[in-house]
C-alpha cells in the first residue's frame, strides 16, 4: 500500500522517521512516501493531496497529511487539543486522512466522495501525529468503518484563496492558485507581476520554456488535475528560464498575494 505522508515537520526531521515508524506499527507493508511542506502551509499541504491524490494514483493509495497549526482557537488549548481529524474519500478512490486546518482539503472539497470526522481524540498529545492518529490510519486502511463519524458540512471547508503562490519546487518556480482557464488576458500577453514589494515582466506564455534564458514566464505548469465536475484544471507557473523566480520576487512564502498588470 502507498501512504504519503506531507507534513511541515521540516526536511530530514526527526519527527517524518517518527511518525513513518508508527504508520509501519500498524500497517506493515506500507510504502511510505515523505512530502516536506512549509512551517503551518496548509494551503501547501491541500496542493499537495490534492496533485497526488487526483492524479493516477495506483490502487488502495492513502494520504496522511498533518499540519496543525492550532490557529482554530487562540484561547490555552487544554491537553494540547488541535483542530480534528477528518477523512476524504476522492473520486479515484483515494483516502485522504489528516487535521481539517485551513486550506488542507480545500483543492479536494469538489473531489471527494465522501467527507467524514474521524472519531479519535483531537488532545491528549503534544504529538498527535504519532502517538494518536497512526492507529485511526491503520483503522481507516483495513475498511473499518466505525472509526468514521459525522459528515463534514461543505461551509467548514473553505475556498482555495485566488491569486497565491501555493507550492514553491526546488528549482524555485511558484506553483500558484492562478487557473489557466480563468486568466483575462491572452497567451503572448506581456504582463507585470507584483508579489510584495518585487515586480517583474512576465510573457504570459503557452508553456514554461517558451521563452529566453533569462525571462520570466506566466504559463500553464505541471500541476493539475480532474475536479468532480470533469472540470479539467491547471494552476500556472510562474518560472524562471535559467533561474529561480522565487529568488526574483525576493523569497516569498507560500500564500503570498499575486498581482498582474497588463
Amino acid at each position: 500500500m502507498l501512504v504519503h505522508l506531507i507534513a511541515d515537520y521540516g526536511h530530514g526531521d526527526l519527527a517524518f522517521a517518527e511518525v513513518a515508524q508508527r504508520i509501519k506499527r500498524h500497517l506493515p507493508d506500507a510504502e511510505i512516501i515523505l512530502t516536506p511542506v512549509p512551517p503551518f502551509s496548509t494551503l501547501a499541504a491541500g496542493f499537495c493531496v490534492a496533485q497526488l491524490g487526483l492524479n493516477d494514483p495506483p490502487a488502495g493509495t492513502l494520504i496522511f497529511h498533518n499540519v496543525a497549526p492550532r490557529m482554530d482557537d487562540k484561547r490555552v488549548r487544554a491537553g494540547n487539543a488541535g483542530e480534528r481529524l477528518a477523512f476524504a474519500r476522492l473520486i479515484t478512490g483515494v483516502r485522504v486522512v489528516g487535521v481539517n486546518a485551513g486550506y488542507a482539503f480545500s483543492f479536494v472539497r469538489g473531489a471527494s466522495e465522501e467527507l467524514r470526522w474521524v472519531s479519535v481524540p483531537a488532545e491528549g498529545s503534544q504529538f498527535r501525529s504519532r502517538d494518536l492518529f497512526p492507529e485511526a490510519i491503520g483503522e481507516i486502511a483495513q475498511g473499518h468503518a466505525a472509526i468514521l463519524g459525522e459528515k463534514i458540512p461543505p461551509d467548514q471547508i473553505p475556498e482555495i484563496p485566488k491569486n497565491r503562490i501555493a507550492y514553491i519546487d526546488g528549482y524555485g518556480n511558484l506553483k500558484t492558485t492562478l487557473d489557466r482557464e480563468s486568466l483575462p488576458f491572452p497567451s503572448g500577453a506581456s504582463v507585470e507581476i507584483r508579489i510584495g514589494k518585487h515586480q517583474h515582466k512576465a510573457a504570459a506564455a503557452p508553456a514554461s520554456f517558451e521563452v529566453p534564458i533569462g525571462e520570466m514566464a506566466l504559463a500553464p505548469g505541471s500541476s493539475g488535475w480532474r475536479e468532480g465536475s470533469g472540470k479539467e484544471l491547471r494552476w500556472m507557473e510562474l518560472f524562471l528560464r535559467g533561474g529561480s523566480a522565487w529568488e526574483a520576487f525576493g523569497k516569498p512564502p507560500v500564500g503570498a498575494l499575486i498581482e498582474i498588470d497588463l
